[in-house]
């Protein structure tokens, strides 16, 4: 198959092609920067440019499309370029299927379309985002399933809802998280009985690979890596692994955490910097985020389980030197 991946040049995305490369499939990568890994086949294009997206050009028929370009961060300004990207981008993906004659397409949406979603909420959750990056992820699923609803007999949509992703190279909530650890200098904030969802990197590319093969229809995935951590037991894990004893250490209770954020946030808005630290971020570090998935009635089966997938980020972070290895900011 010839794969065209729209944020190929991405965390997920070079993943993700690196696995197609591996499993004979041709591909080509369109991003507003350019790939690490595979320069000479990544065109420079934003999505949310209609006219320059029209404009591209490939060496073969494409049989699919992978969308990963976004604007994720939680600090995004101005606000207008989620919708810029996130909805215009998927109008303009749509445009370019129809005039190409092109029957599918895998998008990256988000668990964020559920906002403070209750535990274990599967694809049939209610939709409430809490942000504009949550709204707009959804409002491109819906451009998609109208693009899919014009031709279902021939065309293929699968919706992909990761949630929290992590894994090497990556410079998102959960590195800077480990980074703490790792540091020693971490602080528990709350009881840390609330537990999370996860999802290793390699093991979304992987089915994000195994969704380009879905026959004709449309259909909506959660993805998740079982079983789930409380935190814990993820900062216990993280300590055996990195020192060879699973602790915790010291203890803030969650107002203070709360008030400590909502400090970095104002400073944030007066000297116009972002922080690692922020009241979102305090909120979400001690909220309970799990969900089910449906992929667990297909024939995926993850390349990595989580654990294993935890030491070998900690391994590649902390424990050898990678300096020399190019990194992805993300939430």
């Amino acid at each position: 198959m010839n794969i065209l991946v729209a944020g190929g040049a991405g965390f997920i995305g070079s993943r993700l092609c690196k696995r197609l490369h591996e499993t004979g499939h041709s591909f080509s990568i369109f991003d507003k920067v350019k790939s690490h890994v595979f320069p000479n086949t990544c065109t420079s294009i934003d999505i949310s440019n209609n006219n320059l997206l029209q404009q591209l050009k490939t060496n073969k028929e494409i049989d699919a499309i992978v969308n990963l370009a976004a604007e994720h961060r939680d600090d995004v300004r101005p606000k207008s370029l989620y919708d810029d990207v996130n909805v215009e981008g998927a109008k303009n993906i749509c445009d370019f299927a129809r005039k190409q004659n092109i029957t599918k397409i895998v998008f990256t949406s988000s668990v964020a379309v559920y906002g403070f979603a209750p535990l274990e909420t599967n694809e049939k959750g209610s939709i409430n985002p809490f942000n504009d990056y949550g709204r707009t992820k959804y409002e491109a699923e819906l451009i998609y399933t109208q693009w899919q609803k014009e031709d279902p007999e021939n065309r293929t949509l699968v919706i992909v809802r990761p949630t929290v992703v992590f894994g090497e190279r990556n410079r998102g909530n959960v590195y800077n998280l480990l980074k703490q650890i790792a540091s020693g200098r971490f602080i528990m904030i709350g009881n840390g009985k609330n537990r999370k969802s996860m999802a290793y990197v390699e093991n979304v590319a992987a089915f994000l690979e195994y969704s380009i093969h879905s026959n004709p229809g449309r259909y909506i995935y959660n993805y998740v890596d079982k079983p789930d951590f409380n935190m814990n037991a993820l900062v216990q894990k993280c300590n055996g692994i990195l020192q060879g004893k699973e602790t915790i250490g010291a203890r803030l209770p969650k107002w203070v955490g709360l008030l400590i954020g909502c400090g970095f946030d104002i400073a944030a808005f007066l000297t116009k910097k972002r922080f690692t630290i922020s009241s979102i971020r305090v909120k979400k570090f001690c909220a309970d985020s799990t969900y089910s998935t449906a992929i667990e009635k297909t024939s995926f089966k993850a390349p990595t389980p989580l654990e294993e997938a935890l030491r070998k980020t900690l391994q590649f972070e902390f424990l050898e030197d990678n300096s020399d290895e190019p990194e992805y900011f993300s939430e």
